[in-house]
């Protein structure tokens, strides 16, 4: 059987994208020798579960190992071995949140890999403006939950973390996003009405930018399409999977299963219909801004 040649992943962003893009590479190599992840695991010494975490791009993975693979997986060619090591090496480089670990609920790591190398990104919020598009102040109230406090270091952290997530949004390829908020967000007070209506303002200058595409779903229609908040990414690598994420009170979920994408693709295709187009979303922008 004719082996899995190794994908151009020259537009693949940071460690996390690599790390999916090798993994998933691996399982094709695995599958094409007749080899079970069992049978994997046991060539590298290590638990099926590890296999399956190697694979999904979930871990790292040791440079040792995955030359050991390659061998049992029958890959002898040196350009196809030089060239996973390459990306072990790369897949663990440290991605600049790094430095945050100590602030970065683990969990969250591998969604900020994931949005830096996203060429797409599709996000519906009910009760806060998207964290992408957070001005420092609403981004330090919401974090602080209102705290009147702020003098907190650790808010202090996940604030910078925040502000410097944004930076993708202008960089030389910046993503695709588009919002969809329910009408509650222009509502809500956060952090008070002075810091809402900087944070409205700031929503006008940002959907002027050519990248980005803010929708508003009136209180009329609100509710029906979806009851919880969620993002849809999508890559230009046919490597990487496309990805829902939905958080919860103490972690999230990544889902890649074709039905769970399809029902979430769905939803977010029906709030773009329920919500006002963009053009109309900016007028009661303007309008709500001249009511604070």
């Amino acid at each position: 059987m004719a082996q899995a040649s190794p994908p151009d992943v020259e537009q693949a962003a940071g460690p996390t994208a690599r790390r999916m893009i090798l993994g998933t590479q691996l399982r094709r190599l695995r599958e094409a020798a007749g080899i079970t992840r069992a049978q994997a695991a046991w060539e590298i010494r290590a638990s099926e579960s590890k296999i399956s975490r190697m694979e999904l791009g979930r871990v790292g993975c040791k440079e040792r190992d995955v030359v050991d693979l390659l061998t049992m997986y029958g890959v002898h060619d040196e350009t196809e071995r030089t060239w996973a090591v390459e990306m072990v090496k790369q897949a663990n480089r440290p991605g600049w949140w790094r430095s945050f670990n100590d602030t970065l609920p683990t969990w969250f790591d591998n969604y900020i890999g994931l949005e830096e190398a996203a060429t797409r990104i599709r996000t519906y919020e009910l009760m806060f403006v998207p964290g992408l598009l957070q001005t420092e102040d609403y981004a330090r109230a919401v974090i602080s939950r209102g705290a009147q406090d702020t003098s907190d270091p650790e808010v202090e952290a996940r604030v910078a973390i925040r502000m410097r997530r944004q930076r993708l949004l202008g960089g030389p390829k910046p993503p695709r996003l588009w919002a969809v908020l329910d009408q509650a967000v222009l509502g809500r007070p956060v952090g008070g009405h002075g810091v809402l209506k900087k944070q409205l303002e700031y929503l006008v200058e940002m959907i002027a930018m050519p990248n980005i595409s803010l929708q508003i779903v009136p209180f009329e229609t609100s509710g029906f399409a979806a009851e919880s908040a969620f993002s849809l990414l999508q890559f230009a690598e046919p490597e990487l999977p496309n990805i829902a994420y939905i958080e919860h009170l103490n972690g999230a979920l990544y889902l890649e299963k074709l039905d769970e994408l399809e029902l979430y693709s769905r939803a977010f295709d029906r709030l773009t219909v329920d919500a006002e187009t963009p053009d109309r979303s900016r007028q009661r922008l303007v309008k709500r801004i001249a009511e604070i």
